[in-house]
């Protein structure tokens, strides 16, 4: 069955227009859905919808309802809401173009692949790929699809082209809020060399189909034990060990941790590093005294 396309129409750059199909480039994973149970009679629960002193009501006596203060709401039904949604436009305009680097990773949110709509409009999309391309830059623009506007860019990605849905900055959290209370202090050049000599031994090719979630596997073979036994009584799974020492506190020597990591991976690379971590001690300044830490 063909891919449906999320959204087509014309992707417009000042007075040059490119028809453009946009496709979803995600799917959702495989997580397990469960419902709830009665387990006396092994009958699904279902739910009713129950207003407080009034009981079970009718679904056509419902409507929507926006709370402005504790326990008052201003009432909206269907009609309205739709009146309000902005019109699906088939116009994709792009217009401002940034440097890539200068959207933060927070602000993405969900991939589309973006293909010429036919083989006229392969030129003008491969010359967008291209400039692209070469200046470094990303498209921006809003895009209105199924009553509601959502703020994308345009960038390119192998022979095609990517659109990915943003989120508007009163959905992100800002980050200062978060890392205030961690010192602006540069790390000691001993311990940042065995660091980073323990990224490049693990630095390799990203290959994401070499990743499994690994509880989601778990639950599919205790799911596939119970429907073999038959007997519905209670199965573990077995549950490694934790590694030893783990119960002594999290105070560690990172000196010597990141000297057994980088000699478990390293090889000649640890004792490298050694000898120049022993000479960078001499001139590593006094560290500060540790702070208590506040969340924001």
């Amino acid at each position: 069955m063909a891919a449906r396309a999320y959204w087509q129409g014309q992707l417009k750059l000042a007075l040059v227009s490119i028809p453009i199909e946009v496709y979803p480039a995600t799917r959702s994973g495989a997580a397990l859905a469960f419902h709830q149970i009665h387990e006396p009679s092994g009958k699904r629960v279902r739910y009713e919808k129950v207003a407080p002193g009034v009981g079970p009501v009718d679904r056509d006596e419902i409507v929507k309802g926006y709370e402005v203060s504790k326990g008052n709401y201003v009432l909206l039904d269907d009609a309205e809401i739709e009146a309000v949604k902005i019109e699906s436009r088939k116009t994709l305009d792009l217009v401002q173009f940034v440097d890539a680097r200068e959207i933060d990773v927070l602000y993405y949110e969900k991939p589309y692949f973006v293909v010429p709509a036919d083989d006229l409009a392969e030129e003008a999309y491969v010359v967008l790929r291209e400039a692209l391309r070469q200046t470094g830059k990303v498209g921006v623009g809003q895009l209105a699809v199924r009553g509601r506007e959502q703020l994308v860019s345009i960038k390119p990605c192998g022979r095609g082209l990517v659109m990915e849905v943003l989120r508007y900055a009163d959905e992100v959290h800002k980050a200062q809020g978060y890392f205030r209370d961690i010192a602006d202090s540069e790390p000691d050049a001993d311990l940042l060399e065995l660091a980073t000599t323990l990224i490049d031994n693990k630095t390799a090719p990203f290959r994401a189909a070499e990743f499994h979630n690994r509880y989601v596997d778990a639950l599919h073979r205790l799911i596939d034990k119970k429907a073999r036994s038959k007997t519905g009584k209670r199965i573990l799974e077995d549950v490694a060990e934790p590694a030893a020492g783990s119960g002594k506190g999290n105070v560690i020597d990172l000196m010597a941790a990141l000297k057994k990591s980088v000699g478990e991976g390293g090889g000649a690379s640890a004792s490298k590093s050694s000898g120049r971590s022993k000479a960078a001690k001499s001139s590593a300044p006094a560290k500060p005294a540790a702070r208590s830490r506040k969340r924001a």
